[in-house]
């Protein structure tokens, strides 16, 4: 079963294959909670959450609007951060080396009603970095270790594989981006500090 993906403004339009997520969890660390900041759009939880789907880049398909992904990073070796450059929608987060096949897709671009996402990606358990929270944050480590057992699973299966390959967000078989990010110098990285 596929989730639409979608910015706000519609633009920026694709399809995340349900079948692959491995886990679903709020993160509350500070870099999340700076790219929420950056976006400027409401991203953030009350308490400075952000809700991401555990994934394969392979699992998205963009369909329309390509031209409108934008990138950016915290800093100099920072995660690539992406989102729709029309209307600051964030898309997800994936490591430097598409090697390791990950994706950190926000909740924000998926266009699906709560119970739709709870039914096909399974029910909302994890919550990690809860340290960094605005106020105190219920956590299970079971839920955690099940979903970091999941992760690692699908991160290793895909090396082994060869399913890292297929990665929409760098050019065929380089480490190269497919757009150049938008690297944060340290000024303006404390600049998005609360």
């Amino acid at each position: 079963m596929t989730i639409a993906l979608r910015c706000r403004c519609g633009k920026l339009r694709g399809q995340v294959d349900g079948k692959r997520v491995a886990a679903r969890a709020v993160c509350y660390c500070k870099d999340c909670q700076a790219f929420g900041r950056f976006l400027g759009t409401g991203v953030l939880d009350p308490l400075g959450g952000t809700e991401v789907a555990a994934t394969l880049p392979a699992a998205v398909r963009f369909d329309a609007g390509l031209e409108h992904l934008a990138c950016m990073s915290l800093g100099p070796q920072g995660l690539y951060r992406w989102y729709a450059g029309c209307c600051r929608t964030p898309i997800g987060n994936t490591p430097r080396d598409p090697r390791t096949s990950y994706l950190g897709l926000v909740r924000a671009c998926l266009d699906a009603p709560d119970a739709e996402l709870d039914r096909q990606l399974g029910l909302l358990r994890c919550r990690v970095e809860t340290r960094s929270a605005a106020g105190p944050v219920k956590t299970s480590p079971l839920s955690t270790a099940w979903a970091v057992c999941r992760i690692g699973t699908m991160l290793l299966k895909a090396r082994l594989g060869g399913a890292y390959r297929d990665n929409p967000f760098f050019r065929a078989g380089t480490s190269e981006p497919l757009k150049p990010p938008q690297v944060l110098s340290l000024q303006e990285r404390k600049a998005l500090s609360p």
